[in-house]
């Protein structure tokens, strides 16, 4: 998304004033939406009488309806309304489903009657509780596509100058103190959030974040006059979405025996007159066949969607140059989707800290955000310095090397994961447990905290050896990509990861047998699961280095692209957040 701004208009808007509002906009609305993941599946089995793995796929669907419209919100953003309007309606569309959500809890008729397993009569869920259910879950998805892309460059509209090429200085602070808020949201949203949905109930567990919603749409509409409001223009992917629609429009067309530049369409600005020989089908999008027809007397494209610029073509064919690595990231996030289930074990051991203090199972994933923040800190500040004496890199290790070595550290925590609840499971059953999933074991939850750290260390190395991996394969011009591909990815992530837990309910519980993701964690087996997706993950790391010996001998992917990449003109505001 382009950050350029027409500060000059707005002489008396925008600058440092306009900050609180923004960074309290977006922290209150991470601390209200990720304060309610953590704890659903438990609402879900509760209040509507779902199976873990039902519960389990049913957010997986959720977040990959909020991750894949963040990709819708950026182009309806830059192309139609702006970013403003965007965060002002995705803000109140978050609102509003948090109020669905709240009505569910508290409107007896909204949801079933708690049911427990051993009861032989449940009420059924219809089809209307249901529906307000989904609905709640649509809006929230909604105002999450449309905030997340568009929150953090909005800030950025208020600071760039480009008559004042020193206040990058202040545009680089503003991204600092923003990535800590986030952080800091995060961290109280998986604390105090889950901690009063567990000591209060949900009425006032799902209020708290409604109201925290209403202060922050109330906060942004605040700070409507003072700010620097950029008018919506062409948008980068509508761009890309061009180049594909021009060149199946002439895919009859027969290319030129030799490349001349006469021949295709770039602008005079462009360093670039000739279109690569890689994916060559793809340069038909940008050639003229009739300059009298294709252009404008100013020698711009008449119509856009039948010739587009050349720079467009070769846009486009970097990020499919991408596609194969982006795959391999995939099982990663896969991975990160066990949350559901890890907030079943961790509420059937011993989770106190201290002898007065017990920490709620839903917040164990504080523990990834703490290892994902210590792990960056020592990575970049002791690491860094020590690995780039031997390999010559400014940033220690290369880009895909990070990747890989992410995905080797998922692998093992999975692993991990299914020996820990091995351990678990049979001291369930040796304590008589089998039948009571309720039922405390005398283990103490800390084991998980291993398995958790291993995470964030893994989303940690591979997210940002990702971001930097498409940084140095993309022209400048797509640096907004590479965070639109990460959150793309965590997407696809979530729908194949509820795919995988309904076939494998369905799998193992044909012929009437117990299903590994039972209800019943002490009959189930989650162990044989978390075994799965270890091997998963091995499996996809052979692929990564498959992928690895497609792209140059540096394995960064700079060989295979014509923009020439500096790892430590990396742009960091572009690193993922973590969830």
């Amino acid at each position: 998304m382009a950050t350029e701004t027409q500060v000059e208009e707005y002489p008396r808007k925008g600058g440092l004033r306009t900050m609180p509002f923004i960074i309290l906009n977006e922290s209150f609305e991470r601390i209200a939406s990720y304060g309610l993941g953590p704890n659903m599946i438990i609402y879900l089995m509760t209040y509507y009488n779902m199976s873990a793995a039902t519960g389990t796929s049913i957010i997986g669907i959720w977040n990959t309806l909020s991750s894949g419209l963040a990709i819708v919100g950026a182009i309806i953003s830059d192309s139609y309304w702006g970013r403003f309007k965007a965060v002002a309606l995705g803000s109140i569309f978050t609102l509003i489903g948090m109020i669905i959500l709240w009505l569910t809890a508290t409107i007896p008729q909204l949801n079933s009657l708690s049911c427990s397993q051993f009861q032989h009569v449940c009420n059924g869920t219809t089809a209307l509780q249901l529906a307000v259910l989904f609905s709640s879950f649509v809006f929230m998805s909604l105002g999450t596509g449309f905030v997340r892309p568009c929150s953090i460059i909005f800030g950025a509209d208020q600071l760039e100058k480009k008559d004042n090429p020193g206040n990058q200085r202040l545009v680089d602070s503003y991204f600092n103190w923003y990535y800590a808020s986030t952080g800091i949201s995060t961290i109280l949203a998986v604390t105090i959030i889950v901690y009063i949905q567990d000591r209060y109930g949900w009425q006032v567990g799902f209020g708290v974040p409604a109201i925290l919603m209403f202060l922050s749409v109330l906060m942004f509409l605040i700070g409507s006059t003072l700010y620097v409001k950029v008018k919506p223009k062409e948008s980068l992917l509508i761009g890309l979405l061009q180049a594909v629609v021009a060149a199946s429009r002439k895919r009859n067309t027969s290319l030129p025996l030799t490349d001349c530049d006469d021949y295709y369409h770039w602008p005079l600005e462009s360093e670039k007159v000739m279109p690569s020989n890689d994916f060559r089908c793809l340069n038909r999008a940008c050639l003229i066949q009739d300059p009298q027809r294709d252009l404008n007397p100013d020698g711009s494209s008449l119509n856009p969607w039948n010739l587009c610029r050349l720079e467009q073509v070769e846009s486009l064919k970097a990020l499919i140059r991408s596609l194969p690595m982006w795959s391999t990231g995939f099982m990663i996030f896969v991975d990160m989707n066990v949350f559901a289930f890890s907030v079943l074990q961790t509420k059937t051991m011993d989770r106190h800290l201290f002898p007065h203090f017990e920490v709620p199972a839903a917040s164990f994933s504080v523990f990834l955000i703490i290892a994902l923040t210590i792990w960056l800190t020592f990575y970049d500040r002791v690491l860094v310095p020590l690995l780039s004496k031997y390999t010559g890199r400014p940033r220690g290790l290369s880009p895909v090397t990070r990747m890989g070595i992410g995905l080797i550290v998922s692998c093992m925590s999975m692993a991990l994961t299914a020996i820990t609840e091995r351990v678990r499971r049979q001291r369930a059953i040796e304590e008589g447990h089998e039948d009571n999933p309720s039922a405390l074991v005398n283990m103490s939850a800390m084991w998980f905290v291993p398995q958790y750290a291993l995470l964030g260390v893994a989303e940690a190395t591979h997210g940002v050896g990702q971001i930097e991996f498409f940084y140095s394969l993309f022209p400048k011009s797509m640096s907004s990509i590479a965070s639109a591909m990460y959150t793309v990815g965590t997407a696809v992530s979530s729908l194949v990861g509820s795919i995988l837990v309904s076939s494998e309910d369905w799998l193992t519980s044909t012929g009437g047998k117990t299903s590994w993701l039972s209800s019943n964690i002490n009959k189930g087996h989650l162990d044989y699961h978390f075994w799965l997706l270890a091997f998963l993950s091995l499996l996809n790391f052979l692929y990564f280095l498959m992928v690895c010996r497609l792209y140059g001998p540096d394995n960064d992917g700079t060989s295979r692209s014509s923009h020439e990449a500096d790892e430590k003109h990396c742009d960091y505001r572009l690193l993922p957040e973590s969830s």
